[in-house]
């Protein structure tokens, strides 16, 4: 074989070889622009309506969730993000009961006190439901598009006085039944008995406000979490609309 044909052998399977890879960049560029204009074209299809609707599905579903881990024994106390303090009002009242060695009374009231709001969540179900289904919402895409956790907050900036109001009675039937006050009275009685010794102010917080606002408050970060699973990871997005709504965001 020449130098001749060695060179121009060369040089056409050179030539030949980057028109190939033009071919193929001009391919994908062209695919990648098929695939963002359907992207574009599903989002602008979507309807706010319909973003309305999911943004609620997302919250039932994540309300639903929620109560199913909170309203079971150790649903509160065993999770850490939202297990039940000791009242922080009544902190004196856990430092003066520790000192004169009531360490296991404490104790047992705090494991009844996260008790209580496990009771109370296994009827929280249909009053978030209610409110979720009451709940107004003008521009679901601003909620939608507004990061991790906005329906929620939005849920939350609306529904929580009335949420307290129809929860507070479960809260104070569940405080009865697990006989909270059973390890709270003489924890309290103790330290207002050394008050009027001392001549320091009695303390007496209502429990079921407490209870009500921190289970209610417990509710809503675990709703959140469900939300946000559903904003990242198609597989929590069980139903067509959900995948349809949530879908955008990463299209």
């Amino acid at each position: 074989m020449t130098k001749l044909t060695i060179i121009f052998l060369t040089s056409y399977f050179i030539f030949t070889s980057c028109d190939l890879l033009n071919k193929a960049a001009s391919d994908a560029k062209n695919n990648l622009l098929k695939e963002n204009s359907s992207n574009s074209q599903a989002t602008t299809n979507l309807t706010n309506t319909e973003v309305i609707s999911g943004l609620k599905e997302a919250l039932n579903i994540g309300i639903e969730n929620s109560v199913a881990i909170t309203s079971v024994t150790d649903g509160f106390l065993e999770n850490s993000s939202i297990k039940l303090p000791f009242p922080p009002d009544a902190i004196k009242v856990k430092e003066q009961a520790l000192n004169v060695g009531l360490g296991a009374q404490v104790e047992k009231f705090e494991i009844t006190l996260n008790r209580a709001a496990e009771e109370a969540c296994k009827e929280a179900l249909p009053i978030f439901k209610d409110a979720i289904k009451e709940m107004t919402l003008s521009d679901g895409f601003e909620i939608l598009n507004s990061g991790n956790g906005a329906a929620t907050k939005y849920l939350k900036e609306q529904t929580t006085d009335r949420l307290i109001n129809s929860f507070t009675p479960k809260v104070q039937l569940a405080i009865s039944k697990v006989k909270l006050t059973d390890y709270w009275n003489p924890l309290i009685n103790k330290y207002n008995t050394a008050m009027m010794v001392t001549g320091g102010d009695k303390i007496n917080p209502e429990l079921d406000t407490f209870i009500t606002q921190r289970a209610i408050e417990g509710l809503f970060f675990m709703v959140e979490a469900e939300e946000n699973k559903i904003r990242i990871d198609p597989i929590a997005r069980v139903t067509d609309l959900l995948s349809k709504v949530f879908g955008s965001l990463t299209n």
